[in-house]
């Protein structure tokens, strides 16, 4: 054992404004995805409606690797979440056209519809919000995490 352990350096008041705000950002999406997970339909988990999502917002056909890099989880974790969706028939999964040994992911009609339908159930949480946090300020903030959701997506 070492007769002096290394002290950390303190953090600058940057470096713990930064940690605050992740801090901060991590309970946020705790506890929302806990509200969340207790009413999406279709025994939908928060990953797989997430998924379902992502392919409305951003489109469909993308290769198993590509969603599992998109979301930062493992290929394992991607093909589970894949294969559990496929199982209710809310996605297919096709050979690629262009490259055999891969794969592509659709978004089917009932796939649409079970999106549709979790944010129709997502809908009695979300109008609770303008009690305690009023949609100006929902507005106000929103660029700001936009743009650091860019700048980490980029800085991956």
């Amino acid at each position: 054992m070492p007769a002096k352990a290394a002290k950390a350096a303190a953090p600058t008041p940057a470096e713990a404004l930064y940690f605050q705000l992740f801090n901060e950002i991590g309970i946020i999406a705790q506890l929302s995805g806990n509200r969340f997970q207790k009413v999406l339909p279709h025994q939908l988990t928060v990953a797989q409606f997430s998924l379902l999502n992502h392919m409305i917002r951003l489109g469909d056909g993308w290769t198993p690797a590509r969603l599992a890099a998109a979301f930062q989880v493992t290929k394992g974790t991607m093909t589970n979440t894949l294969q559990k969706l496929e199982s209710k028939g809310f996605i297919r999964v096709e050979p690629d056209a262009d490259d055999a040994r891969s794969k592509r992911v659709f978004l089917t009609p009932p796939g649409q519809s079970a999106r549709d339908a979790a944010l129709k159930a997502l809908t009695p949480e979300l109008s609770t919000l303008p009690e305690g946090f009023p949609p100006a300020l929902a507005a106000e903030i929103l660029p700001a995490l936009e743009r650091l959701r860019i700048w980490l997506d980029a800085n991956r």
